[in-house]
């Protein structure tokens, strides 16, 4: 009965506490497909095959491929000897090598992914047995179990917070590996296990402890929980406060310990997990191109061998029987019959022209690709010794057809890291940001900690000359006004901030002498220059996405009373005092500010009356003690509070981009690539990156929250976004290029993916604006927005991430990559390309993705060209020989024309072919828009490659038995002019494709055509032949026509006749095409990529941006959480050496002079 009520509050899952025996017996077991029981082992398994699935699985995605099951048909027929036309040895072999060679690559890949597996499965944690807590590996860890975690470790599964050593049990965790934020969240006890699971004596206490939870059945919600814990005959209510997710790091706290509710990988149990997506097999649009075109020449190849097996019996029935030498060859067989067998004859002697050293070839150079990209020294990182990594190696074609590029942004496009770099304080501007900036001498501060990137010695010396009232005020301001916890180390104070944006400012502070040190419930104990304060804290007015600014309200050590408060520009500007001073100067700094794209917050203060404190603070206690609408009533109050300020000044930090990431976006952009920004982080966070990114222009217009609804909403098809204001959108068939932006966050996400027709319109709207920003989205959303994207647009995706909260979104797109960065390296483990900056993707699309695309497309369509052209000389001869399916060649020749004669320089090709160098494909983006367009290859340009061999085949065969059917030379001759013709033609064909010829170009030609010659008198020598007359029945036919005047002029002919469309087509193209486009390669002017947006007038202001939700107000206030041991006394560190910034130098005095 308690079931069945818990099942229908969907309440279902149960975890018993110190119970392995329970929850070993319904652990979820599987053998082959079949799969029972509940509870999942922790075990990662992100492999495809085990020793038993191996072989069949890669055996059927390899027959996947038409061509492969086509050869193991053709090696099946020649087998048959009444209709093998060339030795059965000749396909098996290749068909055989072929599977093994892939095969032996998917499973050293396969093996490597395992590999990383196992380094994740042996973590170490502890577990409480009942001998104690004892040190296993994660893969050990079931549901049930009792885990002790330090600090620093990673989570081994998601657990319910029991207690810790923290006051009030809190625990403070990192989620970066989850969401991308780098700032701690903090996790809670229950009340009822802080109080009977004392830290101390843990071990005993949880030994006993037999509590069981019902909660939830595992899903992929992140940022939602529900369940209940029973215990000792009374129910409390979980949520996600009470529960440490998989793959978040402990910080700030010694040790915690927690209840195992979910585990798994395979089952994906764990939330970060049930995130992580499927493996998907992925095949490139070149790929799926060619698998149909040779669907198309299969088909082709049976109705020819029908119509020509028809045409065997026709002649059988009507033309043998008045032929006096046919019907003494007469084998007492009908005519259907000898059809019927002419018919797989004609199959097995046209099956060259879907050669099985096409598939070799195609996974050589596709090796060799990966293996360039992986020597690229230009997408090295020494710092951590990462070179560029291709995982896996058939999508190198397709990194020159990418549409869309969707990012994350913490830890891909930003190092997670903020830097103090300006300030303005009374009119004036502080701080140097040109790269010739000298650092500041610190060494008189005991506290400095190094590492400081502002510099300007003119604030320094007004603040330790007491010279400047409003200097120091405004520093004050900066050590008191924040939620920061302080933990001291080696006599340095080390802070644990709620947003990085806090800890920046409070490092900024403390480096220039206001130094906070340590804070009780009830007190701020702050360093002025070595002149200790304690500030009397009365009240945290806390910061919320909505109101977008704190305050903090303490009482001087005078007994003054003062509130300080920072927020966003456009909040704090409105609640100042009427006529402020320098209200022009302020107006001119943030445009400053914002167009170094620097977040920005204002800092004020505000006196306060004894009188107006009391009354402020009875109500703030009624307002506390209020029901439902508590938090309405508090922000009325706080607003109260928050008026009547005086500016102090203004803050700007630089978001610390990675090195070369505007240029790299920038530059994508003009080769046409969308990209779009997906962050687990807020709004605002979202839009200040975007903007010093160069995602957008500082001038560009957002398109948000109802606006967007509105666009989405609108009953015409054709939206159009246009620039005009107040208007941002139209609903008209005019399109107008626009500057403007989407901004979308996850609620309307979930809206958008449920209307499928919202989706279409996204895409559409999206295509249409410079980029696009999804913030505060899960992992599985940012998979469902690639999905969206792909569906919706017929672009190739590319997604790329550094997190475990990216490994979806990776699987999911086209082509995934993964950063190497500092949140793990669950996205490397399952991406397709590893990079270890995010500007090394400028260089993977822009060089290898066009090489690759153009060298892949070239070879592909020679090939085609080259056995089809070889192929169907077989046709034209049936006409001569009686439909007999009698060879034109000699049957070596046919095994070594793909395998030796022609496949080296179609190699060289492959691999070392360029249409421009790697500096003009920087110098050009626009380039790779032949890649997205698919120009090179596709239905049109393999139709015309085809008919072209058509043409070539007609013209090797009639050419030489039109000019020799008249002499007196015979079948060998003419066999042996049309071979040779056949590879001149070949020869000449891939020397006008080579633009970038190299050594190894030059020498594949010598050598396929020394050893076709080679090879050929061999062939035709007299010990051979005596050796075995059946295999090698040419004998001295080689010398006979080679020393013929009447077999070179024939051959000389048929090769100028057959490539002639083809030089023709390239004569055209060089005098019709405009000539400023053949200089690309050979020019050698530098190149200045400027943009193609005009800039603006600036209407953005760089908004205080914090990634943060709620904060620690009430945590503090209410005095859980916090030390009270005070600070270590007269501690010195030495300062660190200190590295020079960057862009741009602002000493600027804002009543109009200029400072040096």
């Amino acid at each position: 009965m308690v079931r069945t009520s818990k099942t229908e509050k969907g309440v279902c899952w149960e975890v018993q506490a110190n119970n392995q025996t329970f929850h070993k017996s319904l652990r979820r077991r599987s053998i082959l497909c079949v799969r029972w029981g509940r509870y999942a082992d922790n075990v990662v398994r992100s492999y495809k095959y085990t020793p038993l699935t191996f072989l069949p699985l890669n055996l059927y995605e390899q027959f996947q491929r038409a061509a492969n099951l086509f050869f193991l048909l053709i090696v099946i027929l020649q087998c048959v000897p009444i209709i093998a036309t060339i030795p059965w040895y000749s396909t098996m072999l290749p068909l055989l090598f072929v599977l093994v060679v892939r095969g032996c690559k998917d499973l050293a890949t396969d093996v490597g992914r395992r590999r990383s597996d196992s380094q994740i499965n042996k973590r170490p944690c502890d577990v409480l047995t009942p001998e104690g807590f004892r040190t296993v590996k994660w893969k050990d860890v079931c549901a049930g179990d009792i885990l002790r975690v330090h600090k620093d470790q990673v989570i081994p599964a998601d657990l319910l917070l029991l207690c810790s050593t923290e006051p009030h049990s809190l625990c403070y965790v990192e989620t970066a590996d989850i969401d991308g934020e780098t700032n701690l969240k903090f996790r809670q006890a229950l009340t009822v296990t802080h109080a009977e699971l004392k830290a101390d004596q843990a071990e005993k206490d949880l030994a006993a402890f037999n509590g069981v939870v019902w909660c939830e059945e595992p899903n992929g919600n992140l940022h939602s929980f529900k369940g209940e814990l029973h215990w000792k005959g009374e129910r409390h209510l979980l949520d996600i406060d009470n529960l440490l997710l998989r793959g978040t790091v402990m910080r700030n706290t010694n040790t915690a310990y927690g209840l195992a509710i979910y585990t798994g990988m395979t089952s994906s149990d764990s939330k970060i997990l049930q995130n992580c997506g499927r493996l998907i097999l992925k095949k490139t649009r070149v790929e799926v191109l060619l698998n149909k075109t040779v669907l198309v020449i299969l088909l082709f190849m049976l109705t020819v061998a029908l119509l020509l097996a028809i045409g065997a019996g026709i002649f059988e029935l009507q033309v043998a029987p008045q032929l006096n030498v046919l019907v003494a060859l007469q084998r007492g067989s009908s005519a259907a019959y000898l059809g019927f067998l002419n018919f797989w004859g004609y199959i097995i002697l046209l099956s060259p022209s879907m050669p099985m050293s096409l598939y070799i070839t195609f996974e050589v150079i596709h090796v060799v690709h990966c293996l360039l990209i992986g020597w690229d020294l230009e997408m090295y990182w020494e710092d951590n010794d990462s070179p560029a990594q291709a995982r896996t190696s058939t999508l190198n074609e397709e990194l020159g057809q990418v549409g869309h590029l969707l990012s994350d942004k913490t830890g891909t496009l930003t190092q997670n890291r903020l830097l103090f770099r300006q300030c303005y304080i009374d009119g004036k501007i502080y701080g140097d940001m040109s790269q010739e900036c000298k650092p500041l001498d610190l060494s008189w501060n005991r506290f400095s900690c190094g590492g400081m990137k502002f510099s300007d010695q003119r604030l320094v010396e007004k603040l330790r000359g007491w010279s400047s009232p409003e200097c120091q005020e405004f520093f004050t301001a900066l050590a008191l006004c924040h939620t920061v916890m302080s933990e001291w180390k080696d006599g340095l104070p080390q802070y644990q901030a709620a947003s990085p944006d806090e800890d920046a400012l409070v490092c900024a502070a403390r480096e220039l002498g206001w130094v906070f040190l340590s804070r009780t419930r009830e007190t701020l104990t702050i360093s002025e220059l070595g002149i200790t304060r304690n500030y009397q804290l009365l009240a945290i007015l806390d910061f919320t996405s909505k109101r977008r600014r704190m305050s903090v309200l303490v009482r001087e050590p005078g007994g003054e009373l003062k509130l300080y408060c920072k927020g966003a520009d456009i909040v704090i500007l409105e609640r100042l005092q009427k006529d402020q001073p320098l209200q022009e100067d302020t107006d001119s700094a943030l445009e400053l500010f914002a167009q170094n794209c620097l977040r920005t917050l204002c800092v004020a203060v505000r006196p306060v009356p004894e009188s107006l404190w009391t009354e402020w603070s009875h109500a703030l206690n009624q307002a506390s003690m209020a029901g439902g609408n508590q938090e309405t009533m508090l922000e009325e109050i706080y607003d109260q509070m928050e008026r009547e300020l005086m500016l102090l000044g203004m803050t700007a930090i630089e978001d610390r981009l990675q090195e070369g990431v505007p240029e790299t976006i920038e530059i994508l952009r003009k080769a046409g690539v969308k990209v779009w920004v997906l962050t687990g982080d807020k709004t605002e966070t979202a839009v200040n990156v975007g903007y010093a990114c160069k995602l957008m222009d500082p001038d560009t217009a957002l398109i948000q929250g109802e606006e967007l609804r509105q666009l989405l909403d609108s009953p015409s098809p054709d939206v159009r976004a246009m620039s005009k204001e107040p208007e941002v959108w139209i609903t008209d068939r005019k399109s107008v290029k626009s500057k403007t932006a989407l901004v979308i966050a996850g609620p309307e996400l979930e809206e958008l993916t449920q209307k499928p027709e919202w989706g279409a319109r996204f895409v559409n709207l999206a295509g249409q604006c410079q980029s696009v920003l999804c913030c505060r989205v899960t992992p599985a959303q940012k998979a469902e927005i690639v999905e969206m994207v792909k569906k919706h647009s017929t672009s190739i995706t590319m997604a790329i991430g550094d997190g475990a909260n990216d490994v979806n979104m990776i699987k999911t797109a086209h082509i995934g990559v993964g950063v190497c960065g500092v949140e793990g390296s669950q996205a490397v483990q399952n991406a397709d390309f590893a990079l270890a900056q995010f500007s090394f993707l400028r260089r993977l699309l822009l060089v290898h993705g066009h090489w690759s695309y153009y060298r892949v497309c070239g070879f592909l369509l020679y090939f085609l060209y080259k056995t089809s052209a070889f192929a169907l000389v077989h046709v034209w001869y049936s006409f001569y020989n009686g439909y007999s399916a009698q060879p034109m060649y000699e049957s070596w020749f046919i095994s070594l024309y793909s395998t030796t004669y022609t496949s080296l320089p179609v190699q060289c090709l492959g691999i070392f072919e360029q249409d421009v160098s790697a500096k003009s494909c920087f110098s050009w983006p626009e380039i790779y828009s032949v890649g997205q367009e698919n120009k090179l290859f596709n239905p049109l340009v393999v139709a015309l490659t085809l008919l072209y061999s058509l043409y070539s085949s007609i013209i090797l065969f009639f050419i030489p038995m039109g000019i020799l059917q008249h002499s007196t030379l015979d079948f060998q001759t003419l066999a042996i002019t049309v071979e040779t013709s056949v590879v001149f033609t070949s020869t000449v064909e891939v020397v006008l494709k080579t633009k970038y010829w190299t050594k190894y170009s030059f020498a594949a030609i010598v050598f396929s055509l020394v050893a076709f010659f080679l090879s050929t008198f061999v062939l035709h020598s007299t010990r051979l032949f005596t050796a075995s007359p059946k295999d090698y029945f040419f004998l001295g036919a080689s010398a006979n026509a080679f020393s013929s005047p009447e077999v070179w002029l024939t051959i000389f002919v048929t090769t100028c006749v057959a490539v002639l469309p083809s030089m023709t087509m390239r004569a055209l193209s060089v005098v019709l095409t405009n000539p400023n486009k053949h200089k690309i390669h050979s020019s050698k002017e530098p190149v200045i990529l400027q943009s193609w947006f005009q800039r603006g007038t600036l209407r953005r202001r760089s908004s205080y941006a914090v990634s943060q939700g709620k904060g620690f107000g009430k945590l503090i206030t209410t005095g859980v959480g916090l030390h009270s041991a005070a600070p270590p006394q007269d501690r010195r560190v030495t300062p660190n050496g200190l590295i020079r910034g960057s862009p741009q130098h602002a000493g600027i005095e804002m009543n109009g002079s200029y400072r040096a």
